[in-house]
């Protein structure tokens, strides 16, 4: 029994080989895997970009599921895969904390009109997986809850105050809503659409958290560290089980997964003109600051983010 039981798992282990290679092909591969993982990292900066929707125009979204969520059983390939996907994604982090933020700080429509032009000009790449599919009232409710749940994360961010929030006089309860926290962003990192920046922003702990990386805050608050490690333990354990069971849906529910993704999609890309920092520049509108110096830069920027992000889905659609 225990042999015949050994050869069911060798050959599960077998099918699962042949059904996903991790392997990149040659070095332009690799170097495509770094670059969804500086999207990744942006994602958790700027609002309204999903490393996840990138996945799919690199077309790596079943790949990087399934190397997460099978990280124990091939543990080798799985972290060859990830390796430069993880590399990217600290990249993209401290491009997005130093420069990014920065740009923001100076030209918040513009930058996030731009962001907003590659995601739409992306977007066939999610449509694909869809192509040819029926359309039944099922799916358009989903796609229609997918567009809705962006949009609700967006309205409550905005109503939430933000401020009232602080990483100081912690107790236990705290570390266990970072461990809880650190999950649900995972998810935002999981399913396209979902932004990780809304997500902190509705619960009111995004600018205490970024204004916690600092030299002087660590030394007059060390229990930050803490926060840290309740938030990353969290973080990687939903990220490997939600990848379990997204995957698990891809096999088993593909079409209507994809037209939740489809919405979710859309809905956050609507979604990245009513964050926080862009509202402020509509208040100055309202009080009478000129529109043209952020529209103009906005509105071609846009312009090029959509051209620039369809082309490489043109590209990509070629190489498939």
């Amino acid at each position: 029994m225990e042999k015949d039981n050994d050869r069911k798992e060798e050959v599960s282990e077998r099918d699962d080989a042949e059904e996903i290679s991790l392997t990149y092909a040659n070095k332009k591969e690799v170097a495509r895997g770094g670059v969804l993982g500086l999207f990744i990292g942006l994602a958790v900066i700027v609002p309204g970009v999903s490393g996840s929707a990138v996945a799919i125009i690199f077309r790596l979204y079943e790949k990087l599921l399934y190397a997460v969520g099978n990280i124990f059983k091939r543990f080798g390939t799985c972290v060859k895969f990830l390796l430069p996907v993880v590399i990217g994604g600290v990249i993209g982090f401290v491009a997005g904390f130093f420069g990014v933020r920065a740009l923001l700080s100076l030209l918040p429509f513009a930058i996030v009109a731009l962001f907003a032009g590659l995601m739409l000009g992306a977007f066939p790449s999610v449509t694909d997986q869809i192509k040819g599919e029926r359309i039944t009232p099922v799916r358009v409710l989903l796609f229609i809850a997918g567009l809705a749940i962006p949009v609700a994360m967006t309205l409550v961010s905005l109503f939430l105050t933000e401020g009232a929030r602080s990483l100081e006089g912690l107790t236990v309860w705290h570390f266990l809503l970072f461990a809880l926290l650190g999950a649900l962003v995972a998810l935002t990192q999981i399913v396209p659409g979902l932004s990780a920046t809304a997500l902190l922003m509705m619960f009111g702990y995004f600018t205490p958290l970024m204004e916690s990386v600092s030299l002087s805050y660590w030394q007059s608050n060390p229990l930050v560290f803490l926060v840290y490690v309740c938030f990353g333990v969290g973080f990687l354990a939903g990220l490997f089980l939600l990848s379990k069971g997204m995957s698990a849906l891809m096999k088993g529910l593909r079409a209507p997964t994809f037209f939740t993704v489809a919405g979710l999609s859309l809905g956050s890309i609507a979604t990245m003109f009513f964050n926080p920092e862009i509202t402020a520049v509509y208040s100055s509108w309202a009080a009478g600051a000129s529109m043209l110096p952020d529209l103009i830069p906005g509105i071609v920027l846009f312009i090029v983010g959509v051209i620039v992000s369809y082309m490489f889905v043109r590209f990509e659609r070629k190489k498939a």
